[in-house]
Formats: structure tokens, sequence, C-alpha cells
């Protein structure tokens, strides 16, 4: 069940025009605030009606402005997951749960295994104003997926939550992503997010589609930071090896072993990490007496300077690709060249809790 966009549309001296496909799974638009990721989902949702194009899903025409079809959202089948919640405040949880059915008749999702799912069965009788920020949030994404929707939109559904709460919802977008089988599509503008939860990210810049792929593969092109250099960083694909009695949790990245404070998943366990470019440090040769546990032999591959002192490095490790953010001149003084040998440095700490999350199994599977 895929999604495909292909339109086009004038705001002034802004265009949008954008084509992509977001395949089952989580797809990311990624980029800056104004890059035209909300405008993308509003087209989609049905809210803009773009100048031209084409919008499908699952084989149906959503909108096509040369025949001449314009779907209006209610009959579009979609879930939509706001910023907040927009739950009626004078209805409990279970009605406001059940208030999506009234458009989608003869709906087939069961309601107590999205309430099992989203751990809402004890807000049931509550209303809105009893509950909190994520509360409402996990409210909120079981309507959307009641209506049984054809896709499920989100646009920067955490922007509003503190660290706290987002922490709380993140792993249940990794749920959603996992064990639906409707294309998400997903507004951000935080690397974490993308990180911890896309099985395809599609970065925008001025209206346009700058790159697509997996997380692993765009995150790690240092020729792709929509956010610029200073939120720059790579994901790797690890696996829990073992828990250590000094509070480390080591993993395994590609045979190598990678230390991070210690995390609650069972050994075996596949995770997804993102170590910032800012946290890695370079050097020719294999440094000795530091206090650093990640040391990573690797080749760089690409070197990107930006206008002002700073250059974005990206190097292939038995890991997987990482970015190292250093300046220019500690580049010449290195004489790093591409295709050059070097070891990449990453302390523990530098790996914070909400940039380890769970595996992507969707990707895994197609």
């Amino acid at each position: 069940m895929t999604l495909s966009v292909d339109i086009r549309h004038a705001f002034g001296d802004f265009t949008l025009d954008v084509s992509f496909e977001a395949p089952p799974g989580l797809t990311v638009l990624f980029g800056r605030s104004g890059s035209g990721k909300s405008t993308v989902i509003n087209a989609v949702a049905g809210l803009l009606s773009p100048e031209t194009g084409r919008i499908t899903v699952e084989g149906k025409t959503l909108f096509d402005r040369a025949q001449g079809i314009d779907l209006a959202p209610h009959r579009r089948g979609l879930g939509y997951v706001f910023q907040e919640g927009r739950l009626f405040p004078h209805m409990t949880v279970r009605q406001n749960l059940m208030f999506s059915r009234w458009f989608r008749k003869g709906a087939r999702s069961d309601f107590h295994e999205v309430v099992e799912m989203l751990g809402i069965g004890a807000l049931l009788d509550r209303r809105p104003l009893a509950l909190s920020g994520g509360e409402k949030q996990r409210v909120a994404i079981g309507r959307a997926l009641l209506g049984d929707p054809r896709i499920i939109l989100a646009d920067e559904p955490l922007a509003a939550l503190d660290e706290p709460r987002k922490a709380e919802i993140l792993p249940y977008f990794e749920r959603l992503r996992d064990e639906v089988s409707v294309p998400i599509l997903y507004v951000s503008h935080s690397a974490t997010e993308v990180a911890r939860l896309a099985t395809t990210v599609v970065t925008l810049e001025n209206g346009r589609v700058t790159g697509q792929g997996p997380a692993t593969g765009i995150l790690g092109d240092p020729m792709l930071t929509p956010l610029g250099a200073r939120a720059a960083g790579a994901v790797l694909e690890t696996k829990v090896a073992r828990h250590h009695d000094d509070g480390l949790t080591e993993l395994s990245a590609g045979g190598v072993a990678l230390f991070v404070p210690r995390v609650a998943q069972q050994v075996g366990q596949p995770l997804r990490i993102r170590i910032a470019a800012q946290e890695v440090i370079l050097s020719r040769s294999r440094p000795e007496g530091l206090s650093a546990l990640n040391i990573l032999p690797g080749q760089i591959t690409t070197i990107r300077s930006g206008a002002g002192p700073g250059a974005l490095v990206s190097v292939a490790t038995p890991a997987g690709i990482l970015l190292a953010r250093i300046t220019q001149r500690s580049a010449r003084l290195l004489d790093l060249t591409e295709g050059a040998s070097c070891y990449a440095i990453v302390k523990s700490v530098a790996i914070a809790p909400e940039d380890v999350g769970g595996p992507d199994r969707v990707s895994k599977a197609l």
C-alpha cells in the first residue's frame, strides 16, 4: 500500500513542486520551517487544492487536477493526528475514540486491540481536560486508527509536548509504524524523531524534494542536511549484546562493540541509535589513553566544507556511516582527504537516551 504524491502549487514568491512515494511504514517529511512540509500534508488531506498534479493511495485517486478529481477530506479515508490532540472536550475518551467511525461506516478495526496497543484502557471514562499532553496524543492516535484509514497523517504531533512527554509518545509511533499496514506520512523538523521513527525520509528545501530514502542513508549523507550541519547526525542499526554492571549497555553494530548508557532492552533486541556529528572526533592514528570507549576504524568517503569554518566528514566504518563535524583547519592539519583511513571516536555518554529507539521492522520486511 503506497501513497504517491506529485503536485505543484504557488504561494506568491514560494512555489511547491514535489514528487515522491510513501511506501508502507512511516515516511517523514523532513526540513526546516517554511520548506513546504505542512503544505504537502494539507494537500494530501484535502485542505489545499494544488494548482496541478495528482495524489493517489492504494490505487485510489484522491486528487487529479487534469481529471477534475478532488475528494473532500472526509471522503479520503484519512486518519489525522495534529500537533495538539484536538479532542472533543465534552466527550469522554471512549466517545472521542468512537467518533471517527461515524464517518467510516463498517470500520473493522478492533476497539480493544487499539486501546491495548496505546495503553489507554484506564482513560476511557475520563474527559480530555483530565488528561496529560501525552495521554491526549495517544487518544488522538487511537481515534485516527479506529476509522480504518487508508493513510495516517501526523503534522508535527510531538511539537507541543515537553521532552518527558515526547519520550512517552515515541514508542507508540514506533509500534504504529511496525504494526499498522497503512502508510504514515509524518511531518517533523526533529532529527531525533526522524532517526527513531522513519522507514523512509523525504527531505524538503524551499518547496523541493532534495532527497528520499531510508533513514540510515539519508541522515548519513553529508550533502543532505536540511537543518544545517549543527543538527547533522548518522543512524546505526545495532543489536543489544550485553548489559554491564557499571551501568553501560554493549551494542553490536556490524560486529563492532559500541557502549552506551544502559538501555531497558533485552539482549538480542535490535536497536537504532543516532550519533550526532558534533559528538564525533577524528584521528588519523588509533588514539591511546582516552576516556572515550567507542573507537571505530573507518575510511573517509565525503568531505563537505561549509561557508564558515566548519566541515562535515562522512566516515564509512564497520558499524555503518558516521558523520563528524570538525573545522576545516582540523581537516587540513590532519590531511583528511576522501579515501583516507582514520578513526572515529565517540564518548558513550554522548549518545542520549532519546537517540536510542526500536528497530524499523517494516523496511526489513519489504
